[in-house]
């Protein structure tokens, strides 16, 4: 058992070094005005990025440009903050199903275990993506309410939009403050408020947020007030953000036990696999027994599993 996990530890780092010093001696630079999403400085800056890119991402950046999936990537990747190209995420995705493929094949010599290695390879990094789009936007909820007040206190003290917009990139912590200096640096390049605002909250996917902006372009529209309403969509934010914790700490006992129930399966064969792998693996064997093959058992185990978590996630999740 010690001979398969050594080599499949011997083949990820060596993965790992062939793609490092891929990235290393293709490195690149990066163009900041692209990432900003502004045709005109993309078009500029094209013959320069193209001659400091790597060849491998310059191509693959280039044949997927304009297309529809690289725009959901790339958003994906802004709302997560991360620092990447669409070429770059989908060579880190190839290289993780292809990694997951090595290491669940070394460790079984089954090709279907390496199949779902493969699989989970393929979803690892997308939940990362996941992971980060949520940890960042509940960040930037808590810390809504304060910004809102800190806006409208700037405005009645003369400052204009934009200048309180820049107070609150520096005075906020991460991650409103990195979110509002690319708002200021969009409109500095020649955007307007309301557009990089909208950009915001398509980075950000807030309605809190989209209320506090759709207030700011009705203010734009037609005049009023706009200190005295930031202050009232405030209140009611901090009302939503006590609600949402009372409604947390009730269910809390529930969610952990819909993860417990989900987990305690796969946690429990995983242990019997490093126990007895040949009494696993009989699990994913092709032989048929009353009239289906034993595969079919922990597929429809994991199947099911799946349904009842998201019947108590479902349960559990409730709107304010």
């Amino acid at each position: 058992m010690g001979s398969p996990f050594l080599t499949a530890i011997l083949a990820m780092l060596s993965i790992a070094l062939i793609f490092w010093g891929l990235h290393r001696s293709l490195g690149r630079g990066i163009d900041i005005a692209a990432r900003l999403g502004t045709s005109n400085q993309r078009k500029q800056s094209q013959s320069s990025e193209q001659a400091t890119s790597g060849p491998i991402a310059a191509k693959m950046d280039k044949a997927i440009a304009g297309s529809n999936f690289a725009s959901h990537i790339q958003r994906e990747l802004a709302r997560a903050n991360l620092k990447l190209t669409v070429a770059e995420y989908l060579m880190m995705s190839a290289t993780s199903i292809l990694l997951f493929i090595a290491i669940a094949f070394l460790i079984s010599q089954n090709p279907v275990v390496a199949l779902v290695g493969g699989v989970f390879g393929f979803y690892l990094p997308r939940l990362y993506v996941r992971q980060r789009q949520g940890a960042r936007q509940k960040a930037f909820n808590n810390q809504l309410a304060d910004t809102i007040v800190l806006i409208a206190n700037s405005l009645r003290s003369g400052y204009s939009l934009l200048q309180s917009l820049d107070m609150i990139s520096r005075e906020m912590p991460e991650p409103t403050s990195e979110e509002f200096s690319r708002v200021v640096k969009e409109v500095n390049l020649g955007l307007s408020p309301e557009e990089a605002l909208a950009h915001l909250v398509n980075r950000i996917q807030s309605d809190d947020l989209d209320l506090m902006v759709s207030a700011i372009n009705v203010q734009h529209e037609v005049g009023g007030n706009l200190a005295q309403i930031l202050d009232t969509i405030a209140g009611t934010i901090r009302e939503r953000v006590r609600i949402k914790g009372e409604i947390k700490s009730l269910t809390s006992q529930q969610t952990l036990s819909g993860y417990v129930i989900s987990l305690l399966p796969v946690g429990l064969g995983f242990i019997l696999f490093l126990l007895n792998s040949k009494y696993m693996m009989q699990l994913f064997s092709t032989e048929t027994v009353i009239c289906m093959p034993v595969l079919v058992l922990p597929i429809c185990s994991g199947v099911l599993i799946f349904i009842g978590f998201m019947v108590m996630r479902r349960i559990t999740d409730i709107e304010v």
